[in-house]
């Protein structure tokens, strides 16, 4: 009998314990426990940043967000105490928000480093050393290049496989997809992505046609591999411009020539001007 008891309660012990770890495993696939307040830089970036053509292009108020300085400061060092052991429970939607965030508000931190004294992003940077090289980010342990958030954390960390971060991570130049005026969330993340990939993909002045060539932002060009990696199986930068073939304005007769090659695909020239308001 006290054999069955201690078979019984070792039984019922070992149960809990698979119903905790998979309570655990689901609260971080969800990501909705301990999900990172943005709130901070939402309200930054719906102050300062404008638009007058319906989000395809933004300009930002740099002497709005150096006068609300403080407050960035402050979700900044929200952002640097998040610890990796947090970050690695929250779901790849959550993290990936987070990392965004993190980069386009450090950019603006970067700026207003020097704001007003400056034309572009590119003025921060010398022959030995770009501004995307700068160590000037605590974040996850570790203090930060602009080039570690980008490139590695997010590109190179073999999580997200997904393009159209190059539409949401901002460089504070014309040429650079806009930064968009809200937060982004793990919740909305996927919306947010998917509009802000439209609204660059909808400005005649960085992705347009131009007779039999079709002539995009160089940041495909940079990133065509991203772009080529299967993504929605997609494994040619053709099949994924095609897939944005009614943002790009393209016809259906277009789409089909894109599709088989019969439009060449150029790169426009990026402008490094910064994108403040003016």
């Amino acid at each position: 009998m006290l054999t069955k008891h201690k078979s019984y309660s070792s039984l019922m012990l070992a149960l809990c314990l698979w119903c905790s770890a998979s309570l655990a495993e689901g609260v971080r696939e969800s990501g909705a426990a301990e999900a990172f307040d943005h709130s901070a830089w939402n309200r930054l970036l719906q102050a300062n940043v404008v638009s007058d053509d319906g989000g395809q292009s933004t300009a930002v108020n740099y002497q709005g967000m150096a006068d609300q300085r403080q407050a960035l400061k402050h979700y900044l060092d929200d952002l640097a105490a998040v610890k990796q052991a947090q970050f690695d429970g929250w779901s790849h939607d959550e993290q990936l928000a987070f990392l965004i965030n993190a980069y386009n508000a450090w950019t603006v931190e970067l700026i207003l480093g020097t704001w007003p004294d400056l034309e572009s992003i590119k003025d921060l940077g010398s022959w030995l050393r770009s501004p995307w090289s700068r160590a000037l980010a605590p974040l996850l342990g570790s203090k930060q290049t602009l080039d570690n958030i980008e490139h590695d954390l997010i590109r190179g960390s073999g999580r997200y496989n997904n393009p159209l971060i190059h539409f949401a991570v901002n460089c504070a130049s014309i040429g650079c997809p806009p930064l968009r005026d809200e937060a982004y969330t793990g919740a909305h993340l996927k919306e947010q992505l998917e509009q802000q990939t439209r609204l660059f993909l909808a400005n005649r002045q960085q992705n347009r046609l131009a007779g039999d060539d079709l002539m995009v932002s160089s940041i495909f060009k940079w990133y065509r591999q991203d772009f080529e990696r299967g993504w929605h199986g997609y494994q040619r930068l053709e099949d994924f411009l095609a897939h944005y073939a009614n943002a790009l304005g393209l016809s259906a007769t277009d789409k089909a020539r894109l599709l088989k090659e019969e439009l060449d695909i150029g790169f426009l020239d990026y402008d490094w001007q910064l994108n403040q308001t003016r």
